[in-house]
């Protein structure tokens, strides 16, 4: 789930013990994601996946994260066609050929969080969507190799945003990813973008321990966001697509370790 940009406090490192209940929950998140993907068709109402994410979630010993956070009602954030973040799933959004559909969720296990998201096409897709889904995910890709013991945060936008805009794409702007650990939200940001190269978050040295969601948001034509009425579903302003990869990371000394991965 991202946040918006605020400033924030002293970073957290995360001990081996931590560490190692992060993993956990996100091998949860993992398997969670794995029975959407293989859920998401024609057809099929974002309150179903929902139901359906809740569940596997809670099978394995797991707590939603995003349910009851800050108000938030449901497990995961639906995100269709234009919508950016924090989509409320619905029984009236039913999903159609050619759609293309996002889920954030999160996963909570004795305490420490995992956080991630994913973008596909609902059948067939056209290819400019198509190619806004690649670029989002190969962005993530690249954030990765950027995540080793002395790099900054600064070295992680840059990476994100010169693949995305080198694509074409423009990078969401008033959201960005966070730390994350026995909160969901904590130091630092981790914008996807270099904004004036100054202040915020960007020349935290990266440490053994730090814990981060990355998550690049991005937008098939202008970056410009707006907010529904509902205060959570935030959309393209100029009604363009909009695809969201995210995965939980830590810092190693050997570099970048996934923590949402399979």
């Amino acid at each position: 789930m991202s946040g918006p940009r605020v400033r924030g406090e002293q970073i957290a490192l995360k001990s081996k013990s931590e560490l190692e209940r992060m993993r956990h929950a996100g091998r949860i998140h993992a398997r969670t994601i794995a029975r959407l993907r293989e859920a998401i068709r024609p057809g099929v109402t974002s309150a179903e996946l929902d139901e359906l994410a809740e569940a596997s979630i809670r099978e394995a010993g797991g707590a939603p994260s995003f349910k009851g956070y800050q108000g938030f009602p449901a497990t995961i954030c639906a995100q269709l066609n234009d919508v950016v973040v924090h989509g409320i799933p619905s029984e009236d959004e039913v999903l159609e050929e050619g759609d293309i559909f996002g889920a954030d969720l999160g996963v909570i296990w004795e305490g420490y969080h995992a956080d991630g998201a994913f973008t596909v096409g609902v059948g067939e897709i056209d290819p400019e969507s198509a190619r806004l889904i690649e670029v989002t995910r190969e962005a993530l890709e690249l954030a990765f190799e950027q995540v080793l013991p002395g790099k900054t945060i600064r070295d992680i936008a840059a990476a994100v945003q010169g693949h995305v805009e080198a694509a074409g794409f423009s990078i969401v702007r008033a959201l960005v990813g966070h730390g994350i650990g026995s909160q969901m939200h904590e130091p630092p940001q981790v914008p996807n973008f270099v904004d004036g190269g100054r202040g915020n978050s960007y020349d935290v040295i990266l440490r053994p321990g730090m814990t981060l969601a990355i998550e690049p948001m991005v937008n098939a034509g202008g970056y410009d966001v707006k907010q529904d009425a509902d205060g959570w579903k935030v959309r393209t302003r100029d009604g363009s697509r909009s695809a969201h990869f995210e995965h939980t990371v830590a810092v190693t000394e050997d570099g970048c370790w996934i923590l949402t991965a399979p």
